[in-house]
């Protein structure tokens, strides 16, 4: 028996996302189901009705360059000579049913598990983001309110312009003797 636990969380840093799906490479499915890549792939290629290209496909040698850059895999000699097949979720549990192996049913349980674990994982932080947004507009229809409100202080703090009009009795030049005659 596999234990459960402590390989869902191995496995789901095992899926990568490669034209807008989650999928697990060949060699690493071969891994956990505990037969060689190419058992794995000629069980593949026997059963190709299976397999539907939403199930597996291979990568094209640019997305398996750039893939491998990211994995830090060594790309002397030794090496893949072909790009590898990547399956989605749907596939990886397909694999169960065509390798003749004893482990697996128990991996395909556990690749579904981890799939669905990563897909509650994503959903959390499409719902954090989502939250973050809405913080993010109301948060900043208050900027806006709390600079109107800073500019009206402003105005009144600001000393009243001085008119040019004076208010009042204006003192004229008045001589004396003058006034009356």
């Amino acid at each position: 028996m596999i234990k459960q636990t402590s390989l869902v969380p191995e496995i789901a840093q095992r899926i990568h996302f490669v034209r807008g799906h989650k999928v697990m490479l060949d060699a690493d499915l071969a891994s956990l189901y505990n037969v060689e890549t190419r058992v794995l792939v000629q069980a593949v290629k026997r059963n190709a009705r299976r397999f539907p290209p939403d199930f597996m496909f291979q990568l094209t040698n640019e997305e398996w360059v750039a893939l491998r850059s990211q994995l830090v895999t060594s790309m002397g000699r030794g090496g893949r000579r072909y790009a590898p097949y990547v399956f989605t979720e749907h596939g990886a549990l397909m694999l169960s049913s065509v390798l003749n192996s004893e482990t697996a049913a128990e991996v395909g349980i556990l690749v579904v598990r981890s799939f669905v674990k990563l897909r509650e994982m994503l959903s959390t932080h499409k719902e954090l983001a989502a939250q973050l947004e809405a913080l993010e507009r109301k948060v900043g229809s208050h900027d806006q309110a709390l600079a109107e409100v800073i500019d009206a202080i402003r105005l009144m703090m600001s000393p009243p312009a001085q008119s040019k009009r004076s208010i009042g009795f204006v003192a004229t030049d008045v001589t004396p003797g003058k006034a009356g005659k």
